[in-house]
């Protein structure tokens, strides 16, 4: 019985060398799961992006930041997209639910297979006039690999990023969870050959889930022989913050001509949300409010 809790820790490592972000993301991927009734690999492709931007979104500085991490793609998963904050509360869809597909080769769930080719855009709003928009191409479409690849490319920042979704065998997710180790500017060659060569040893991340090890633990073991610190510990979560007023706002500005259609249509009309498919009901005498 899995009695491990969501979890989110970061921390330093080798006398300040390298920064790291692991994180244990069970719950949060099975709510985002039954939120979206989402098929094995859509569960597998959806749950690394949603721990990705939970890491992600606390690496944020502000409390108002906001990051959203978008694939368009040509697979029949037909792309994802994951928003969140500072304090790793996450939401997100694949546009595609339901897509299913033979194991891969290993015999896997085919998340590359999902994804195919296409584009990883990170978009950070950090208060400024526009957001930050960075943009990588897909490598693999395993998701960990192509963050691994956008870090590199268009933050500069040597980085590696491990991710991983075990599903039960009655298709609930079993473990989930992944690590963001980062290298700071001043990490000297022996560090670097050396981690190089522990990550390559290091088992896949949902088979040391599968083992029983935290996040806090996994990093003990990577960085065995170095000072380890962890800074800060937070739970990640699945929200979704919609609600009928914001609803209200978004239909307000569809324009004028589109919301007098509606009305002459004379029927009340549902508007659902993407991130938790909860339905929002406008009947006619709300929308002709918002013409006033």
């Amino acid at each position: 019985m899995n009695i491990m809790k969501d979890t989110l820790i970061q921390g330093m490592a080798a006398d300040n060398q390298v920064r790291f972000f692991a994180a244990y993301t069970r719950k949060l991927t099975e709510t985002a799961r039954v939120f979206h009734n989402t098929s094995p690999v859509a569960t597998a492709a959806l749950g690394r992006l949603l721990t990705a931007g939970s890491i992600m979104g606390s690496m944020c500085k502000n409390d108002s930041d906001v990051l959203t991490i978008r694939i368009q793609c040509t697979g029949p998963i037909g792309g994802l997209m994951v928003t969140a904050n500072s304090k790793a509360e996450v939401k997100g869809f694949a546009n595609n639910p339901n897509v299913m597909l033979p194991p891969s080769r290993k015999g896997k769930l085919d998340v590359g297979g999902a994804l195919e080719n296409g584009v990883l855009s990170v978009i950070k709003d950090i208060g400024l006039k526009e957001p930050y928009v960075g943009q990588s191409n897909l490598i693999s479409g395993e998701i960990a690999e192509d963050l691994t690849y956008y870090f590199a490319t268009s933050e500069q920042i040597p980085t590696s990023v491990a991710l991983g979704v075990l599903m039960d065998k009655n298709n609930t997710v079993k473990h989930a969870g992944g690590f963001i180790i980062q290298l700071m500017p001043f990490a000297d060659e022996q560090i670097i050959s050396h981690l190089e060569s522990r990550l390559n040893d290091f088992s896949s991340i949902t088979s040391l889930m599968d083992k029983g090890m935290t996040p806090s633990q996994m990093m003990e073991k990577l960085f065995d022989g170095y000072s380890i610190e962890f800074t800060n510990e937070t739970t990640p979560l699945y929200k979704c913050d919609c609600s009928k007023d914001r609803v209200y706002k978004a239909l307000m500005s569809v324009g004028r001509r589109d919301i007098e259609e509606m009305i002459s249509e004379g029927k009340p009309i549902q508007v659902e949300c993407h991130f938790c498919d909860k339905i929002y009901s406008f009947d006619i005498e709300e929308l002709k409010e918002m013409l006033a």
